[in-house]
């Protein structure tokens, strides 16, 4: 499905934030992208939306680039930010709205679809709500429900747990595991290693923007010979040297 291959890039031409990195997402798997904070994860993120240029290196979807079909490369993608993006001068379920008509949706199945989300999510009340009103927590989901309102084949999360409550991160990881089921395909960064453990197939461990490590984690544990470490032992051992 995605495939980065010998990808460079960052904000300058001079000087790339990320190194050569080569890796996949195969449809109906996560894989876990692990990195310290300034390791070149966002950055990466960023590259596959097509939000930056590569220095060298590409991104495809399904064999296509940006370059070749911008309209059917976006199409395929949903984005849950670190921060969340949202309209002031518009409600949730404005939000919403834009998004099915964003992505060309169905709309009384996409209506009824986002009916459910807000009904997991607890966020029925504030249905006619402006975000800037919102929570951290709550401005979050906002971004969660657009996401998984477009059923895109590609979801792309970046530290979605921030702020969140405790059954609204089980909510997400439900989700997530569904979509999954469905045959999507996710790329998700995130700091909480025991969580990407148990939830992830694969991971991409990059250190000083460079890939140090990756694979399952019984491979992962092969390369280093760590029978039976955690990812978290991994991980510290990665990037202590």
């Amino acid at each position: 499905m995605l495939t980065v291959h010998e990808l460079t890039g960052g904000y300058s031409r001079v000087q790339p934030v990320i190194h050569d990195l080569s890796f996949d997402v195969k449809p109906g798997e996560m894989v876990g992208l692990i990195g310290l904070n300034g390791a070149g994860k966002s950055t990466t993120i960023k590259h596959i939306l097509g939000l930056m240029t590569p220095v060298a290196g590409k991104v495809t979807l399904h064999g296509k680039t940006l370059q070749d079909d911008p309209i059917a490369f976006r199409s395929q993608i949903a984005y849950i930010p670190e921060t969340p993006q949202f309209y002031e001068e518009l409600t949730l379920w404005e939000h919403l709205e834009l998004t099915i008509r964003a992505y060309r949706l169905d709309e009384a199945e996409a209506s009824r679809r986002a009916h459910d989300l807000l009904e997991q999510f607890r966020m029925g009340k504030a249905k006619h709500w402006f975000p800037h009103t919102f929570s951290k927590g709550m401005q979050q989901k906002i971004m969660i429900l657009c996401a998984f309102l477009a059923q895109p084949a590609l979801l792309i999360v970046d530290e979605p747990f921030v702020g969140l409550d405790p059954l609204a991160i089980q909510t997400l990881l439900d989700l997530l595991q569904e979509g999954k089921q469905q045959g999507m395909g996710i790329l998700i960064s995130t700091h909480i290693l025991d969580m990407a453990e148990k939830y992830c197939n694969r991971f991409i461990l990059l250190h000083d923007g460079r890939i140090r490590l990756k694979g399952d984690l019984p491979a992962m544990q092969h390369t280093l010979n760590k029978p039976g470490a955690s990812l978290e032992q991994l991980f510290i051992q990665v990037v202590k040297g």
